[in-house]
């Protein structure tokens, strides 16, 4: 298979893809082997640091990540405090970088009830790389779709409606999901969205901006999810029609 390979300065990030993906599998994939399930996940950030490099190289402008849903706060304590130093750590080693290759991170979801170092790790990296153009890497941690929604709707419900063009509205609704990006700038809608894992179902991710977006699901487990599965991702992607509620064109 031949990766369908984009400039890496074919134009700022918001005139490419944005690619979403659900990273399911670390904990299978530690387990089929005998380890323990922080392995796996300590694996998945290796993979997860893969594909944000190889992302611009493939036509992706956009790459949401993610990394820890609202839902995932049910799992074993021991194994949240691993996930949470693991997200530190993985931030901290890679703002450097980030800067570097032109990558501009976010983050999107709560942070409330994020420790404390960790928020303040993440408003460092926010800053350092808000000039990043060749990407604009977002990661969803304490992240609900159906949340994110509840909340924008409150935020413009409570703000005067100045028109009401549907197209107006939607962008003013698509800029309250994103209230809290340094920014304030929303992220175009997701084109493809990527599961591994084997699970077929969006698990409260992206529900509003994955409206029209392309679903490819895959059984590779998360940590054994390179470049070239993301491209295969990619291939298929390029091969639909999207119309859109439209008809195809005639030509």
């Amino acid at each position: 298979m031949t990766l369908p390979i984009v400039a890496p300065d074919a134009g700022a990030a918001s005139d490419r893809l944005h690619v979403a993906i659900i990273m399911d599998g670390n904990g299978r994939w530690a387990e089929d082997r005998g380890l323990h399930r922080v392995l796996g996940h300590r694996a998945g950030a290796r993979a997860a640091r893969r594909i944000v490099e190889a992302a611009p190289d493939l036509g992706i402008g956009t790459l949401t990540l993610y990394a820890f849903s609202s839902d995932n706060w049910q799992r074993p304590p021991d194994e949240v405090a691993h996930l949470m130093q693991l997200l530190s750590r993985y931030l901290e080693a890679e703002t450097a970088r980030c800067v570097r290759d032109d990558v501009r991170v976010s983050l999107l979801g709560r942070r409330d009830r994020l420790p404390a170092p960790l928020v303040e790790i993440i408003a460092r990296i926010e800053r350092a790389t808000i000039a990043g153009r060749r990407l604009h890497l977002r990661l969803a941690v304490d992240y609900s779709g159906r949340d994110a929604i509840l909340d924008a709707a409150c935020k413009l419900a409570a703000a005067p409606r100045a028109r009401d063009d549907a197209a107006d509205r939607r962008h003013a609704f698509a800029r309250a999901l994103v209230a809290d990006d340094p920014s304030g700038a929303p992220a175009p809608d997701v084109d493809l969205l990527v599961r591994s894992g084997g699970e077929q179902r969006l698990s409260d991710f992206l529900l509003w901006e994955c409206a029209y977006a392309e679903l490819w699901f895959t059984e590779v487990r998360w940590p054994d999810f390179t470049a070239v599965h993301l491209g295969e991702a990619l291939e298929q992607f390029h091969r639909r029609q999207r119309r859109f509620g439209g008809l195809e064109d005639s030509q």
